[in-house]
């Protein structure tokens, strides 16, 4: 089945989904599909490959904190959401509580990439057959090995299934150190994970995390609602006004830490300030991804003595987001020197949330949420000669620094859970009337 642009073959119909929107864009929410207006839609099958495990008392955990936070945000819209995701076999250190007492799991083994997903397939999919069978609506948060799979068993069944697009493997194969076998097998991966999207986003109602996701996928043939992922409240956005009140400047960084991330540049950054006479610094937040992110983390540390700045270049591990969000109002700038592959990194909503002035780099979706000089500054590329002059000219500009961090707040504002969640499902909801009717 094909689809022309701006018509979709969408829950199980074809027809017309209508104007491509922006989601949440600044300005007041719509009231369609506000939680306990117009009922809720049944129960919701969620698919991703985000971890989780239950703990002692029977409460749901995930040890990141960003996707148990969507989870709950889409709660109020549904009698029960039935997670299928990975899980792990014992609980771990710590992590991020479902709140919600609708949720509930239909695990999945626990796998850490494709590697591990494809050799499980047979009893993936009588797992997914048995999950698809339990649900009214089925959501798909994509790229992940799971879907697709997800999505063929939930069309025979003529359950109505809707996406969300929140990364590019297309873009970020190029950036990624694999050589040989490895990355040949990783580009029919990809490959295969790009006819994938194509055959889902044309077949059913897609939102995609920033311009750049969006447009990539309207050039496929698929009607796509852009959106910004976040993972705020109004309770998690700060009042500061100012930052740099002390003698020493702390960069903060939170991010994966594997190749694509632009990482490595970071102590070179601050041997750079460091020389220009500032007291500079950087926590970098974030676990490490698999063994290319070990030796990620490696370089780094490596990176930091050979210029002698290792004691101001700190690692300290993953924090869990309920601890995160306030970790944030501790540091002066936000520094991520990201490459493509990406929608919108959500940090960049947490940083400005948390009254941070951001210094990126103008990749992937990033425009479509950072304006230069509005609510951060943007770099051509993630390297020290870019980064720390942005840097330095944000220590010593105040009023330049206290209009990013006024701007970030505004958008942070608009960018809540609440209001993202309340147009995904305004969008839903009039297209399951329209397909019912």
């Amino acid at each position: 089945m094909t689809s022309t642009e701006g018509t979709v073959s969408t829950l199980g119909t074809t027809g017309t989904l209508g104007t491509e929107g922006t989601l949440g864009t600044e300005g007041t929410p719509s009231t369609l599909g506000t939680p306990g207006t117009e009922g809720t839609l049944g129960t919701l099958g969620l698919l991703y490959h985000m971890p989780f495990w239950r703990g002692v008392d029977g409460s749901l955990w995930e040890a990141e904190g960003s996707f148990a936070r969507y989870v709950d945000s889409l709660a109020p819209y549904f009698d029960e959401i039935v997670l299928s995701v990975p899980v792990f076999d014992t609980p771990q250190a710590a992590g991020s509580r479902v709140r919600a007492g609708n949720v509930r799991l239909a695990p999945l083994p626990y796998f850490p990439g494709p590697r591990q997903f494809y050799p499980m397939l047979r009893t993936m999919r009588a797992r997914l057959r048995s999950w698809v069978a339990e649900c009214d609506v089925i959501h798909l948060r994509v790229p992940t090995p799971a879907a697709i799979f997800a999505f063929r068993l939930a069309r025979a069944r003529a359950v109505p299934v809707f996406l969300l697009v929140v990364g590019d493997y297309r873009a970020l194969l190029p950036h990624l150190p694999y050589r040989g076998l490895k990355k040949a097998l990783f580009s029919v991966y990809v490959a295969f994970e790009e006819w994938a999207l194509r055959y889902m986003t044309t077949r059913a109602v897609t939102f995609a995390n920033g311009a750049a996701l969006a447009e990539k996928h309207r050039a496929g043939g698929a009607t796509v609602h852009e959106t910004k992922t976040t993972t705020l409240t109004e309770a998690d956005i700060a009042s500061r006004a100012d930052t740099c009140g002390s003698s020493r400047v702390r960069l903060l960084t939170v991010s994966r830490i594997d190749p694509r991330k632009g990482l490595r540049v970071l102590p070179a950054v601050v041997a750079a300030l460091v020389a220009q006479g500032l007291d500079a610094s950087v926590d970098i937040v974030g676990p490490p991804i698999g063994r290319l992110g070990e030796e990620e983390r490696e370089a780094i540390v490596a990176e930091a003595s050979r210029l002698g700045v290792a004691a101001r270049v700190s690692l300290p591990g993953p924090v869990p987001l309920d601890a995160l969000l306030p970790l944030y109002r501790d540091y002066d700038v936000f520094v991520l020197p990201t490459g493509p592959g990406e929608g919108i990194p959500r940090v960049l909503l947490e940083a400005m949330a948390g009254g941070l002035p951001i210094v990126t780099t103008g990749v992937a979706g990033i425009t479509s949420l950072v304006r230069d000089g509005e609510n951060g500054v943007l770099v051509a590329d993630a390297s020290a000669e870019t980064i720390a002059p942005a840097v330095e000219r944000l220590v010593g500009t105040p009023a330049l620094r206290q209009a990013l961090i006024a701007g970030g707040y505004a958008t942070a504002r608009a960018h809540t859970l609440d209001r993202q969640a309340a147009e995904m499902m305004r969008v839903l909801r009039a297209e399951l009337l329209r397909t019912k009717n």
